[in-house]
Parts: structure tokens; sequence; C-alpha cells
């Protein structure tokens, strides 16, 4: 069983049949026409996928800590072992709502979506995100835009905080499958996928997120549907290979929070003191639940200090107007270096945060992060670095009527991935620099209802951002439906200037930080 009730993903694409086990030598130099994809259609089996990558190691310099903020825009491909950018034209893809994540070596992973039955796409930058590499897919069975998988829903993406014995950072995959939240796991840096097809102990999912910590700990958080909303968070000691511990977000003095009173955010792990933290929005007391017209006007962190077992939930801010909503995919929590803690989350009009210096107990006032030309900001994402160091994007807009919701703006409303900055977010909340990191991405509107949309669905639900250790410069992983064409980001087939800003166009990038501060140490 699967329910799409918010948001979420829930793109179906027809497929052809499953393959039989593949083995495939892959370089970063050599393009692959037929990578490996190799599925278990028995879900209680563990799937292993064998892919031998070479790469060159790239030295890597720290940003600067001044100056202008700027970055490089890339199309992405969908067929493994092409990288991009590059001279040949199969800079492309299909797949929309990417995640992305780095590791302790100044690697990025990014992985995005083709949809239930189509399986995630995957890549890997080992120069700091200057070119990406497309690996084999997590959880697939078959070729670029003929493969199959049971997954390909909405999906996330983790790193451990800790060298396996192999001297590298796992890196964990999940999607939302048929029926249940898939979890693929590469020891290796995305040569190999191990994937465990029962990632969630509650049948019945959606919207599942994930993290890691250590070098073999990775937990992921999901919606369960036939459990009137609850919010689960599912925990493995071995790396993925078994979830047997389950927790529920919503303490005693909460669960009215559960019945269907939610819209759950991601997933975060504080890796110096193993604390685990769930944000979400919803109704504010249990005398909400019988409103027919209350928003989720509330947002919530909720706090493990014992590895996952049980939760406290903490609000964040709640606003005293029953009729705003911070359900606006997502809210979103981040966690820097020193154990700050900071809580994303946009009205629909503007785009706040607030933080945390005692591991979720007592919260700042919100402060606003957007300014204009972004006149509306929603889908925010964070990453955090050295103590006080925040990056924050979102899709912006110059349009606000102050009258239509972002479903209805019109043509005229262009929309870019803004990046903000602040060096000194604990102490000096108002000090974001903002650029806009992308030229434009979407015109019009974007509707926010998931599955329900009768507007154009193009960007999803989310996107992300990540800041190398390294460099401290990020790399942001984004939705985009435009015909561009150009050199760095070709045209997929299907996708003409007649058909931009639909979904034959829809496709994934990054841009990446060339210059200005980086958010580490």
């Amino acid at each position: 069983m699967i329910s799409c009730e918010q948001s979420y993903t829930c793109r179906i694409k027809p497929q052809t049949a499953l393959g039989a086990r593949w083995k495939y030598v892959l370089t970063e130099s050599k393009n692959i026409e037929n990578p490996l994809r190799h599925l278990s259609t028995t879900f209680s089996l563990a799937l292993v996928m064998m892919i031998v990558i070479t790469v060159s190691p790239i030295a890597l310099v720290k940003a600067p800590t001044s100056g202008t903020l700027a970055f490089t825009t890339s199309g992405l491909a969908g067929t493994a072992g092409i990288t991009c950018p590059n001279s040949n034209g199969n800079c492309y893809n299909n797949a929309a709502e990417p995640a992305i994540r780095a590791d302790g070596a100044g690697n990025f992973y990014g992985s995005s979506e083709n949809g239930l039955t189509g399986g995630t796409d995957a890549w890997r930058s080992t120069d700091g995100g200057l070119h990406y590499l497309t690996l084999v897919s997590p959880n697939s069975a078959s070729a670029a835009s003929n493969q199959f998988s049971p997954a390909g829903g909405d999906t996330d993406l983790a790193v451990a905080s800790q060298t396996n014995l192999n001297g590298l950072y796992n890196v964990y995959v999940t999607s939302l499958a048929l029926t249940n939240v898939y979890v693929s796991t590469s020891s290796d840096g995305g040569n190999t996928w191990l994937l465990n097809p029962t990632g969630a102990s509650v049948p019945g999912d959606d919207r599942p997120w994930i993290a890691a910590e250590g070098s073999s700990k990775v937990c992921v958080s999901y919606h369960s549907i036939t459990a009137t909303n609850d919010i689960f968070v599912t925990c493995s000691n071995d790396a993925g290979l078994t979830f047997a511990q389950t927790g529920n977000a919503f303490d005693a003095n909460h669960l009215w929070l559960a019945a269907f009173q939610n819209a759950i955010g991601n997933l975060a792990i504080d890796s110096a003191n193993h604390y685990i933290y769930q944000s979400l929005s919803g109704v504010a007391t249990a005398a909400e639940t019988t409103c027919t017209n209350c928003g989720l006007h509330a947002v919530w962190l909720a706090v493990s200090t014992d590895g996952g077992l049980t939760f406290t939930d903490h609000a964040v801010y709640v606003n005293p107007s029953t009729s705003v909503s911070y359900g606006h995919q997502f809210v979103n929590v981040s966690v820097d270096r020193s154990g700050n803690i900071y809580v994303i989350f946009t009205d629909d009009h503007n785009l706040y945060y607030s933080f945390s210096i005692d591991h979720g107990t007592t919260w700042s006032s919100p402060t606003q992060v957007n300014k204009t030309p972004s006149n509306t900001a929603i889908f925010p994402w964070s990453t955090a670095g050295g103590a006080g160091k925040l990056d924050i994007v979102w899709y912006g807009t110059s349009y606000y009527d102050g009258k239509n919701t972002p479903d209805n703006y019109p043509m005229s409303a262009a929309w870019y991935v803004y990046f903000a900055q602040n060096l000194q977010a604990t102490t000096n909340p108002a000090n974001f620099t903002q650029v806009a990191a992308t030229p434009i991405i979407h015109y019009g509107g974007v509707c926010e209802s998931g599955v329900s949309c009768t507007g154009n669905r193009d960007l999803y639900d989310d996107f992300g951002v990540a800041a190398s250790p390294t460099t401290g410069l990020a790399s942001i992983i984004y939705s985009n439906d435009q015909y561009v064409n150009s050199s760095t980001e070709p045209a997929a087939p299907g996708c003409t200037s007649s058909t931009s800003n639909t979904g034959s166009c829809d496709h994934t990038d990054v841009a990446t930080q060339t210059s200005g501060p980086g958010i580490f140490p």
C-alpha cells in the first residue's frame, strides 16, 4: 500500500521488463551506453549492484573569507559513466526533486527521482562540484530512460560522518517505492550499491527522509499513512542492512499531532552528541485538531537524545494567526559543527529561520531571510558549517500580489534559485548576503498540492544545497523546466522551445559556488 496524500511525488512512468544481473566496469573518462541496473523482484532480498569507478585525486582549495558570491550552472547526464559539463551534448536527464550532500572528504553526492517505477538517478563530484559523474542508479535494474524500479518516488540522500573500513564515507540513498521505503547503501563512493527494500518498519509510507552518523548508523523518517500520519524514525546500526529500531517522533504529550495534523520536514543527526532531530509543521494545540480552517501555523522539532528510541517535541515558533501555514515544502533543519540548530520555514510568502543553542529546548524569534527581489520564497533548504555559519536556498520570484498563492501566479512570475549566506547566524541573524544562483528556472504558478495538483508541478516539492567541508563552498541541485540547449545544458529529447516550461523539459541541474565566502571551518 502507498499513499501520496500531500505533496509527494508519485509520478508513474511506463517501463520495460526487468533485466538480469549485470556487472560493468566504469571509469570517469568512459561513457557507458548500457550501465548496470539490477533489481531483485523479491522485496525480502537485498540488491547488490557492482560497478568499479576509477577516480583521480583532485586538490581542493579553501574558500576565501570575503568576496562576491558567484555560481556556475550545468546540466547532469541521465546515463551512467558521463561526466558533466562536457562538449558532447549528452548532459541531460529527465529527473526532478533532487537532494545533495557532501562527505568529509569534500565529495558531493546527488540524487533525483524519475517517479514511481522509474528509479533514481545519482551523481558524484570529486572536484568541489565543478564536474559531476553520473553513477548507476542505486535502485534500478535497467538503463537510463528505460530503467525500471519499484522505487523512484521521493528521494533523499545522506553520508556517514566517519569513514568505514575502506577509508571512505558510506553514502545512503532513500527512495519511496510502491510498497515500502528503499534504502541503498554504497561503501565505496557510489561504485556499488546494496539495496534494502524494507527501510520502513511500518507499511503505507510517504515522504521519506534520511540522515546518517558515525561509520554505519543511518536513520529514515517517514509518514505512516496507515497510522494516522504518525512520523516514525527507523534506524539501522549496520549501514542499512537491517532497520531494527523504530521510534515515534511524537511524545506522549503531543500524540494529537499525528491525526493528520502535521507536514513532515527533514531529518538531521548531530554526530558530535548523537542527538536526532525531526522537523515538522503542525497545529499548535490539541484543541485545534477539530478546527476546520486552521493552518499548520506551528513549527516543531522532535528531539531524541537516546539514539532515536524516544523523542521530545519542542515548539520552535507558533504564529498567533491560525490562518498561516508553514507546510510549504518543507520545514528544514540543519546543525552546525558546534551543535547549533537552525530551522527554516516559509509561509508561502517570506522565508524565516530560528536557531537554538541548547539542543532545541529554546529558540530565537524568527528572522526573515529573503529580501527584494525575492518577494516570494518557497521550498527552503539549508546546510550549516562551522559555528554560526549557514547557507540557505529557496525558489524565489519578484512577484507577490498579496492575494494569490504561488499555485496561481501568472506567467509573468519568473522563478530563480536564490542563495543566502550568514556567517554570524547565532549572533547577527539579519546578516544575510543574498544572490540569485541560477538563470530563470520556471515561469508562472508553482503547485504545492502534490498529487492533487491541477496546475504546473514541474518544480515538484523540494531541492537541496550542501557545502564541502574542504573548501567551504556550496553546490546546489535543483529542478528546471526551461529549454536552454546550451553547451553546458543541452536539451533532452522531447524538450523544445515550444515545450519549455512544461514537464517535457523537466530536468535536474546543479549550480556550484565559484567565489565568495565558504561556511567551513
